[in-house]
């Protein structure tokens, strides 16, 4: 599958590994940066969504997205745990569910520029979880180093899901993100605690990719060590 992932906006957030312990699967190991857990929230722009050998299908191939994650590994490989995706999409919600058990959910969403300025806005359907965000990079472009907090929050190219006790992965490729730092409003966001998650009331830690175009593969079966 490829996507297009564009003007996309990271916020980061330490949080007690003890508390994500108890709302991450127990077949996944939490992924910590010296000692220290981390949720992010990430709207975007979705484009260009299509399956291999097959053209974009209407009303699921761009829309705007949300996602509440944190990190985890399976076996020594790095990935993202998804607590759940927004998506302006009813046929893309609907897809993910089935073919990847992914927690997707419906949202109303508008995303607006103002010169530099990104006005990105979402409710979840009936259930309160909302974002309201303004947003711009700043600063000039690089790339994570390897072993920095930017590299180990960014430089992900797995995804990990327990249905019915089985680990699946999704693997992701891309070229390494190229980041910016970013200047943020952040207005209203109840995403975290729609999920029992309480974020710390500071600034977050901000990245912006322009662009960076994926390919994903279907999920594959893990087998977890014991």
């Amino acid at each position: 599958m490829f996507q297009s992932w564009q003007r996309q906006l990271f916020m980061h957030w330490p949080v007690e590994a003890a508390t994500l312990r108890q709302l991450v699967p127990a077949e996944l190991e939490l992924d910590t940066y010296d000692g220290i857990a981390y949720v992010s929230v990430t709207p975007f722009l979705l484009a260009d969504l299509r399956f291999r050998m097959m053209p974009p299908v209407p009303t699921a191939s761009d829309f705007q997205e949300i996602n509440l994650r944190t990190y985890v590994q399976v076996n020594g490989r790095p990935g993202v745990y998804f607590f759940s995706l927004d998506a302006a999409s009813a046929l893309a919600v609907a897809g993910a569910r089935i073919s990847y058990h992914l927690p997707y959910y419906r949202a109303a969403m508008t995303m607006k520029s103002d010169g530099d300025w990104i006005d990105y806005r979402s409710k979840r359907a009936g259930r309160p979880a909302e974002l309201v965000v303004h947003y711009r990079p700043t600063g000039a472009p690089f790339v994570a180093a390897p072993g920095s907090l930017d590299h180990f929050l960014i430089e992900r190219y797995a995804l990990y899901v327990v249905h019915r006790g089985r680990v699946t992965r999704g693997d992701i490729h891309h070229p390494p993100w190229r980041l910016r730092s970013a200047e943020v409003l952040l207005e209203r966001n109840t995403i975290p605690a729609a999920h029992a998650i309480e974020v710390p009331g500071v600034a977050p830690l901000a990245h912006y990719s322009d662009r960076q175009d994926t390919v994903l593969w279907g999920p594959t079966r893990v087998a977890t060590r014991e």
